[in-house]
């Protein structure tokens, strides 16, 4: 009852913090109040140490739903992480919010406003109340998504990823954007889409960008450029949110049968190397700490089979004995490694001590156990006590018989009688 009552409690929690909430937060630089939207992940109230990305959509009225919807697909699938997705209402100022100097193309009184109210408002206040992720993403359509690029615009800029969905560009920005892009010492993401049904003069400015974004070539950039087909200025954004959080999210995903293939079992070794890269790569790039999929663990220990190199399941062992250490992987692991090597009790004991820890994935009890019995049928069988024992290999010595004093002729000593076996 006790354990039914605790997992119920948990479901609520989960459901409550998966809830969307409304806040009305007071600007000062505004010198009014915006209504913002927040969505917390399901785990959030579950992991007290986590800490997520961020997301931060402009335009929220109308752009937090479609975001929202990726975001649950794709986290149902764990092709993208769980994020604190916020969404700032705007209606009828966003082109006030997005107001830029004609001359200078960077963001007017009002537009400065608003800019402040981001930097030095809202995300303190998100960052007070949330755990939230070195990572944050900004996100939005047309006047917004070109507004979102002024943030480029700072030394340190506060965003690590822009999603401009087709921007209206303030002036010497197709230029300006590429410029500050080259002079990145970060990880960066900038993704860009337009239409064949964009509006024209959107159109031309984010082909330019485009063409100028081809020279850059900071290696610590990742850049698309997507131009649609049969879309509006409008419903672009239906393509253009998933292709971006693809993009973003690409070094997340588990290894597929497509980088097992191209990446992993092409290498004659060094197999757990490049697990250690990928998960370095997902925290580096997305400020995001996680065990190793069990998935993962299965690919790799293909690898290792398919290549041979099994001092691999020993260093499988070292990643699984920490992250996982209630339950069985590393014992498995273990248990492969000495069995594979041919040290075939060590490869027992752990199999047999792999039973007695939490069963994880497809690995069970009966498995181990049937493991740990199927090796002893290969251990060799001792010697029945009291059997004829083996004969030892003598080196034959010819020496010069002893003189005897026993006469040529003498009949042969008699063998002691043995013993015979009665029977019945």
């Amino acid at each position: 009852m006790k354990s039914l009552f605790l997992s119920f409690m948990l479901l609520l929690s989960a459901s409550l913090f998966s809830q969307t909430t409304v806040e009305e937060i007071f600007s000062a630089k505004l010198d009014a109040k915006r209504t913002v939207k927040i969505k917390l992940p399901p785990s959030y109230g579950a992991n007290p140490e986590r800490k997520y990305p961020l997301l931060l959509v402009l335009d929220g009225e109308y752009l937090f739903s479609p975001f929202e919807g990726n975001l649950t697909y794709g986290n149902y699938w764990d092709d993208m992480p769980e994020v604190i997705l916020v969404g700032i209402n705007q209606n009828q100022e966003r082109y006030d919010d997005s107001e830029f100097e004609l001359k200078t193309g960077v963001p007017s009184k009002s537009g400065s406003a608003f800019f402040d109210f981001i930097g030095t408002e809202l995300l303190p206040h998100l960052e007070k109340k949330f755990r939230l992720a070195p990572f944050k993403i900004i996100a939005g359509l047309d006047a917004t998504a070109g507004f979102l690029n002024a943030f480029l615009y700072k030394d340190m800029p506060i965003f690590e990823a822009y999603i401009s969905m087709s921007p209206e560009l303030a002036n010497g920005m197709d230029e300006r954007i590429p410029q500050r892009l080259s002079a990145m010492k970060h990880p960066i993401f900038y993704y860009v889409a337009t239409s064949d049904g964009d509006l024209k003069k959107f159109q031309n400015q984010i082909k330019v960008l485009d063409k100028n974004m081809q020279t850059v070539k900071n290696p610590l950039l990742n850049y698309k450029f997507d131009d649609f087909k049969g879309a509006s200025h409008y419903s672009l954004a239906l393509n253009a949110i998933p292709s971006a959080l693809s993009q973003i999210f690409a070094v997340y995903r588990p290894i597929s049968s497509i980088e097992y293939q191209e990446k992993i079992a092409i290498l004659p070794s060094e197999h757990v190397k490049y697990l250690h890269e990928k998960y370095d790569t997902i925290q580096k790039s997305l400020g995001i700490t996680m065990n190793v999929r069990l998935n993962d663990f299965k690919a790799i220990e293909a690898a290792i089979l398919k290549s041979g190199d099994f001092k691999g399941f020993e260093e499988l062992a070292q990643i699984s004995g920490q992250q996982y250490e209630k339950t069985m992987l590393y014992d498995y692991h273990m248990g492969m490694y000495y069995e594979k090597t041919g040290e075939i009790k060590k490869a027992i004991k752990h199999y047999q001590d792999a039973f007695m820890k939490e069963e994880i994935g497809d690995l069970t009890k009966d498995m181990m156990m049937n493991k740990a019995e199927d090796l002893k049928k290969l251990m060799p069988k001792k010697g029945l006590k009291g059997g004829r024992p083996k004969e030892k290999a003598t080196e034959e010595v010819i020496e010069e018989a002893p003189p005897s004093d026993t006469p040529a002729d003498a009949p042969p000593a008699e063998t002691p009688p043995t013993e015979e076996k009665k029977t019945e």
